[in-house]
Parts: C-alpha cells; sequence; structure tokens
C-alpha cells in the first residue's frame, strides 16, 4: 500500500512539473505558418532522393553495394593487417569514432567524420579535397598515417579474394602477380622507394593498377551511398505540427526542448548552416574554434582547393565516367583561398549528441562546450581560430544554450546502411 502511495504521489509530482514548465512556457508549443514551414525543411520527410553522381556509373548497382561493404570491413587493406574503412567509422557509433583525431597506422590531424547522409555532399573531408565519394575512399587508403597501403597491393589483394565479384561488375582484370606488379609500388613523392617501384612498371600496367584501384573506391563508394539517418524525435515532432496536432507536439517534446528549436530556427540563427533535412549546407566556414596544442596550423579548405583540382581521381580526371559537362561542381568551384582560410565542412547534426567530441580536431569535448562557443563568438569573445569567423550567430542567453542543448538531443535516430 506504501508502494502505490509513494508510485501515486511521484506520478502526480511529474504532472505538476510538466504543468509548471508549460506554464512558464505557454507558447512553447505554438509556431507560424512560416515556422512550420521552416520546420517542414528540415524535417526528414523532406529528403529528396540523393542525386546521382555521373562519376561513379555504378552507385547504384547492388553488386558494387555487396563488394564495397566487403571492402569497408576488410582489415587487409592496410600495411598492419588490423585497419579497415570501419576502424574509424564504426557501425555502432554513427560511422564514427569518439577519438579528438581519427587514428589508424598512426594519429592524423582531424577527427572522423559521420558518414550518415554523405551522399548527399558535393564535397567530402573536412576540408573537401575529394569531390565523390569514391575519391574520398581512396585517399586514406594510401595514406601512411590511416591505411599505410598501395594501390598496387589493393590491386593484388581484389585480384587474391575478390576476383569473381569484381569481374561479374567492372569486366575482366589483368593477370596481377607481385613479380609483374610490386606490392609496395605507388605514386609517391614522400617516398622515393615506392616512386621508383612505380616509376619501373610499365604506363599499362601503372594505369591497370590505378583502374583498378579506382573501381575498388567506386565499390566502397556505393555501399556508403546507403548510409543513411534514420528518423529522430525531432521528425516525429514536425510531423505532429505539419498535422496540427497540439496532443501529439506535447506529448513528444517537453516545453523546454520546444524553445530550444525556437531558438535554433530563431535568434540562434543555427540554420544559417545547418539547414536542410540533413541539418547542414555542406559548405566550408571559419568558425574560429582554437588551434589544438601540438598541431600545425591548418589552413582547412583554403589548402584544399588546389588538392581537389589536382587529384587524379576527381570527375574530370581519367578514371571518371562523368563526362567534362556533368563536372559542373568542380568546374565552377571557387577557387579563391582567402575567404576559406581555416574553414571546414559544416557536419551534420543528425545524430550529434551521440558523437563527442566535436569540430575538425576534437576541440571539444561536448555539445555545451560547442555551444558555449558560438555564444562567445556572438559576443565578441571568441577564441579566434586561424580566420575571423564567418559565422553569424544571435546573442542567447544561458538559458537558451540549455535549451539548446536540450533541443539538440531531440535528433538522435537509428542509422541505416544496406546489409
Amino acid at each position: 500500500m506504501i508502494r502505490g502511495i509513494l508510485q501515486a504521489g511521484l506520478f502526480i509530482l511529474c504532472l505538476a512539473l510538466a504543468a509548471g514548465a508549460q506554464a512558464v512556457h505557454p507558447d512553447a508549443h505554438v509556431w507560424t505558418t512560416d515556422e512550420v514551414q521552416t520546420l517542414k525543411s528540415l524535417w526528414l520527410g523532406s529528403l529528396p532522393p540523393a542525386p546521382e553522381n555521373p562519376s561513379n556509373k555504378y552507385s547504384n548497382d547492388y553488386r558494387a553495394v555487396s563488394l564495397g561493404r566487403k571492402l569497408f570491413f576488410d582489415k587487409r587493406l592496410s600495411a598492419n593487417g588490423q585497419v579497415a574503412c570501419s576502424t574509424c567509422h564504426m557501425p555502432d557509433r554513427n560511422f564514427t569514432d569518439n577519438l579528438p583525431v581519427a587514428h589508424g597506422m598512426d594519429f592524423t590531424t582531424r577527427r572522423s567524420m559521420p558518414l550518415a547522409g554523405v551522399a548527399y555532399s558535393p564535397w567530402l573531408f573536412w576540408d573537401g579535397r575529394a569531390d565523390s565519394l569514391w575519391a574520398q575512399a581512396l585517399g586514406p587508403i594510401e595514406s601512411s598515417v590511416e591505411h599505410g597501403i598501395s594501390r598496387t597491393r589493393c590491386a593484388l589483394i581484389v585480384y587474391t579474394h575478390y576476383r569473381n565479384e569484381y569481374e561479374d561488375l567492372f569486366g575482366p582484370m589483368p593477370e596481377f602477380s607481385d613479380k609483374e606488379f610490386p606490392a609496395a609500388a605507388r605514386p609517391a613523392p614522400d617516398n622515393a622507394e615506392a616512386q621508383a617501384l612505380w616509376d619501373g612498371m610499365t604506363e599499362e600496367q601503372r594505369n591497370a593498377v590505378s583502374s583498378l584501384y579506382a573501381n575498388l573506391g567506386k565499390s566502397i563508394a556505393a555501399y556508403v551511398r546507403t548510409i543513411m539517418p534514420g528518423p529522430s524525435r525531432f521528425d516525429r515532432y514536425v510531423k505532429a505540427a505539419l498535422d496540427g496536432d497540439q496532443a501529439g507536439m506535447e506529448g513528444t517534446f517537453t516545453p523546454e526542448e520546444a524553445m530550444g528549436l525556437k531558438v535554433f530556427i530563431g535568434k540562434g540563427q543555427c540554420i544559417n548552416c545547418h539547414n536542410g533535412p540533413l541539418l547542414t549546407n555542406n559548405e566550408f566556414h571559419s568558425v574560429g574554434v582554437p588551434q589544438p596544442s601540438g598541431f600545425a596550423p591548418d589552413r582547412g579548405r583554403a589548402e584544399a582547393i588546389r588538392k581537389v583540382q589536382e587529384n587524379e581521381f576527381n570527375c574530370l580526371g581519367k578514371y571518371s565516367d562523368a563526362r567534362p559537362e556533368e563536372c559542373a561542381e568542380l568546374r565552377f568551384m571557387d577557387t579563391d583561398e582567402a575567404p576559406y582560410e581555416g574553414a571546414f565542412k559544416t557536419p551534420s547534426l543528425r545524430n550529434v549528441a551521440e558523437r563527442p567530441p566535436y569540430m575538425h580536431a576534437g576541440q571539444f569535448s561536448t555539445l555545451r562546450d560547442v555551444l558555449k562557443h558560438y555564444q562567445k563568438v556572438a559576443q565578441g569573445r571568441g577564441h579566434g581560430g586561424l580566420g575571423r569567423p564567418d559565422i553569424a550567430h544571435g546573442q542567447i542567453t544561458d538559458e537558451e544554450v540549455q535549451y539548446l542543448e536540450m533541443f539538440l538531443r531531440t535528433l538522435t535516430g537509428s542509422v541505416l546502411a544496406a546489409q
């Protein structure tokens, strides 16, 4: 009986607290017509099909997805047999990790970016130095601090372990042997031995290796393209708002969470960069984050402009499936470095509460740290960073910072990928 009384008392207390919160914020779940349209623009139900990638004609081929998934998890594609794409992009951690900077063969200088929804992004990596998912997939493999393996060894591995699947998709493979194709051979200005082995092969052999390597990237990209965020509590709330379901809204968000959403789309001006159903504009901004201790200055997008133009695997390259006129992003990209000094890509906020630390090098440990940073920048008390911050945030109070954090935690949902 006593237990029943206690339970009843607790229930009444919860109702009282909820009623009190609603009394403090009586308009929390009241939205204007324009605000409802803004909410709809952020709703996952408004997300269109992923854009086609003309540089990869295998993007939607189920055979490429199947092969790409196997390659994504294959640790043989690394110098020590311990690193795969999934090492830094873990399925159970939103396809990222919990480290300030990624760690493969060694530590890198940036965080592992989340992969959910990247099929919609025209630029990949924090600095956008790749213009397609398949070009992005190839970069870490030959990086000495990530996979640390050569494209020639990759060709030998695919030839040995995936030949039937590869040929079913891409056609006959050349006969690969480590006698004619030295496993360490790769174009490597930073490694004279690897470069000499690469130069020692014929042009036909080098092209055969690079063609297979490009197809490996296209297969991985086909799989990564399927990694998508699932609906969150926020999406259920927006659906209720679209339906004019007041009880549904009140049953989905607390008044404080709704107030956080109001700040997010209103005076906080967060949607200047975090807009659309994936809550990112996929552009590059200097946001004044502090320089990590012990790291060389990171120029971000400014330095990547040249890299993406020179990337042999870009949309205009010989291994691309696109016609030149289909490479508009690359052909008409902004090549002025000055505005992009210290600028990094805006990440999606989907599942953001589940993937600390934050920013391009894990500079902030918690969501609260990030929000306080933006609060200080808006008040003219920011850290400074590498470039002049080009973000515009309204003056928000400490209470509104708390509301924003509460709202951001409603963006957590499942992450889906091909199995």
